[in-house]
């Protein structure tokens, strides 16, 4: 598949025209476990991301102690405290209302922002394990599998790792390999959808499906622009498609957005919120309306 030809026409179909008789029950929910001290932006931004994506309804879980900030931050994702230790990181005593919020959601969007503990990195694997439903597994939801990638195999997963992230895991490219046949390689040994993040971001299925992105500019290389691409992949699940289309149609919606912020601030000067308030914009084009 190839993002030139078929970006905008996969994600006319993944988000055909919405029903008049319709609900926000019909457009599924997404549950974000995301941010620690320090990260409150990550949350915010995958969040949002999730919501400009058109999900329903989108909850977010995030550490008691930045709970505050995110309460007063999020406006239509709905922010929910949960236990931290005394850095601000999830624990696994978060994990009973975590599993609560999840029994009701369509996908889970993990890692954002989370920072990384023994405590974290346990709540990480046990809620991936426990999860019936697909999971966006970002940063350092990714991280916490280093030296423990036996976990990762079996589950509806979506990695959006970056080359670092991949190496983590074990992975690495071989010299000359592209960005894509690694991609393949990837998606072939973890039994997961893998977004592998970079100039030509390439998205790939285990069974062999293959996207490489034509969208997106070096103005999108700064923190916070993976949280966007994990939010929309989390929203494109939630409305009904499956991960690997979900995740080549937020990349390409994510890239679009990317060059809208371009065109309108530069590249020096256009941040990931100057993305996330685009992506309705990059949508309507894509959708044609």
């Amino acid at each position: 598949m190839n993002a030139t030809a078929n970006g905008a026409d996969l994600v006319r179909k993944i988000l055909p025209p919405r029903a008049s008789e319709s609900h926000k029950g019909n457009y599924g929910t997404v549950l974000c476990l995301c941010g620690s001290t320090g990260y409150t932006g990550a949350a915010y931004l995958a969040s949002s991301a999730a919501v400009r994506g058109g999900a329903g309804l989108v909850f977010l879980a995030v550490p008691e102690s930045v709970y505050p900030i995110l309460a007063v931050k999020t406006v239509e994702a709905m922010a929910f405290p949960v236990a931290c230790d005394e850095s601000g990181r999830i624990t696994p005593e978060a994990l009973p209302a975590v599993l609560g919020r999840l029994s009701g959601a369509d996908v889970l969007v993990l890692g954002c922002g989370l920072g990384r503990s023994p405590g974290t990195e346990e709540a990480v694997h046990r809620l991936v394990a426990a999860s019936a439903v697909p999971v966006v597994l970002d940063a350092d939801g990714i991280n916490a599998f280093e030296n423990h990638i036996d976990k990762l195999s079996g589950r509806d997963l979506v990695l959006t790792p970056h080359e670092g992230e991949l190496a983590r895991l074990g992975f690495r490219r071989s010299p000359g390999e592209s960005r894509a046949s690694a991609a393949l390689r990837c998606a072939e040994k973890f039994g997961a959808v893998v977004v592998f993040k970079g100039p030509g971001t390439a998205v790939a299925a285990p069974d062999g499906r293959l996207f490489v992105n034509s969208t997106g500019n070096p103005g999108m290389a700064r923190g916070g622009s993976g949280d966007l691409l994990a939010g929309l992949t989390g929203a494109f699940i939630a409305q009904g498609a499956d991960s690997f289309s979900a995740a080549a149609a937020a990349v390409y919606v994510h890239g679009f957005a990317g060059d809208l912020a371009l065109q309108k601030y530069g590249e020096v000067g256009m941040t990931p919120g100057d993305m996330l308030a685009l992506i309705p914009e990059a949508l309507r084009l894509c959708r044609g309306r």
